[in-house]
């Protein structure tokens, strides 16, 4: 295998969610200075999931006008726009406009949903292009997914994005010159070692990255060394679609199935029978919806009872979780469907402690014991570690069926995100079920 072609592939992975997880780490600066505060957050996930109209389109055009759509121009268009929205945001986040009587953040909400554009679209255009690698290159692929979310994490604890220091403050009870005194702790924000405009440069020199590793995997010598027999470098249509019958890229040879094996079914290849598929996409778009969605709202309720340490340790482990699940399915790429199920409930089930730790905020259990936050730090990363490696075995597999499989599997990576959206902005934003303490006062009897 080619060493180059796993780096650009790894390269051309980071690009697909690095600008919206950028975004999020850098709220903790962003907010004070915007208009909305903090209901920018909700703003924001609106956004994200008005932004699905991208891979609805592409989705819609496979399913539809088989081959019309030109997948390679549709990705360096997604790259390019996220690129420029990313260098926008550095000059324009922070001017505003008079909307209903209220001055807005409307570049920089314009800007987010460009970005979210881009990034839930690649869901539906980058897997499918890695149809044109050989398998063990989506692994790699999925391993740059990964650090698209720990390496501006990383940045932005380098810039100490949200640190928090508990300082003295006194408090007078009353007015009288026998005023009592009380000495309290208040939650101060430390300044940050860099800008939020460097850290937007940062953001959209990733996306030229990205950018240069996709020209590279479409152009390069080494990496048309690496696709399968008869694969096409371009990105015209795979086969005509005169037929009637959609386009499809299917593998030369499956050696993990036998060669005589009936068909049980018309999806892929049809090594699954439809039970089967539908056991997939349903775990496929339940660990989206929890990885992506429903645990990320409620990882500050979670863990800050425990302290900032404890947040952003659970925070910066988590993400390295992620890649390091990748990074263990490339050695031992199990396509067990038993497997898959086992991993997902273990997940699950620690998805299901951290929950009820949220719902317990500010006083979960053994919230003044170092025990307390070594758990909740462990749980977060068997959380990520288990159903990180559940998705990167469902793109293997649905690899193997072929190049609408790989449409299908970005398809429902966005139903999953979008259905854990719908069910936690009205918990969350709405009806505030979780409440989260004072870092430096709450106290819990």
């Amino acid at each position: 295998m080619s060493l180059l072609t796993h780096l650009l592939a790894c390269l051309f992975g980071m690009g697909s969610w690095v600008s919206i997880n950028g975004l999020w780490v850098e709220l903790p600066l962003v907010v004070p200075q915007i208009p909305e505060g903090w209901y920018l957050p909700s703003y924001l996930s609106v956004l994200i999931q008005m932004a699905n109209v991208g891979p609805l389109f592409v989705t819609l055009m496979h399913r539809f006008r088989p081959g019309a759509l030109n997948e390679a121009a549709a990705i360096y268009a997604i790259i390019g726009l996220g690129t420029a929205a990313s260098f926008l945001l550095a000059f324009f986040w922070r001017e505003t406009a008079e909307v209903a009587g209220a001055p807005r953040s409307v570049a920089l909400l314009v800007l987010t949903f460009f970005l979210a554009t881009v990034d839930c679209t690649s869901s539906v255009t980058f897997l499918p292009f890695m149809m044109r690698l050989k398998a063990q290159y989506l692994t790699t692929y999925y391993i740059g997914e990964g650090l698209s979310g720990l390496l501006p994490a990383l940045v932005a604890l380098i810039q100490g994005a949200g640190v928090v220091r508990c300082v003295n403050s006194t408090r007078s009870l009353d007015h009288t010159l026998n005023s009592s005194v009380t000495l309290d702790l208040r939650a101060e924000y430390q300044p940050a070692n860099f800008s939020v405009e460097v850290f937007f440069f940062f953001l959209s020199a990733m996306m030229l990255v990205c950018l240069v590793a996709f020209l590279s995997l479409n152009h390069h010598p080494s990496v048309a060394r690496e696709r399968p027999s008869g694969r096409p470098a371009d990105g015209g249509k795979q086969r005509s679609a005169r037929d009637g019958k959609r386009a499809e890229q299917k593998p030369m040879m499956d050696p993990y199935r036998p060669a005589s094996q009936r068909p049980r079914s018309s999806f892929g290849t049809g090594s699954y029978s439809w039970t089967q598929v539908f056991y997939i996409f349903v775990i496929l778009a339940w660990a989206n919806a929890l990885t992506n969605v429903v645990l990320p709202s409620v990882q500050s309720y979670s863990c800050l009872p425990y302290g900032n340490s404890a947040y952003h340790l659970s925070a910066t482990m988590a993400a390295v979780a992620n890649p390091l699940a990748c990074f263990i399915a490339m050695f031992f790429p199990i396509r067990s469907l038993v497997l898959m199920g086992a991993l997902t409930l273990l997940g699950s089930a620690a998805g299901a402690y951290i929950m009820s730790m949220a719902a317990l905020s500010p006083c979960p259990l053994l919230v003044h014991h170092t025990s307390g936050a070594v758990v909740m730090v462990l749980a977060w990363v068997l959380f990520v570690l288990a159903l990180s490696y559940v998705k990167v075995i469902i793109g293997l597999i649905l690899r193997d069926e072929g190049h609408g499989a790989l449409v299908w599997c970005g398809a429902v990576v966005q139903l999953g995100s979008l259905l854990g959206a719908v069910t936690m902005f009205p918990v969350v934003s709405v009806y505030s079920f979780f409440s989260s303490g004072d870092p430096c006062n709450t106290t819990c009897q």
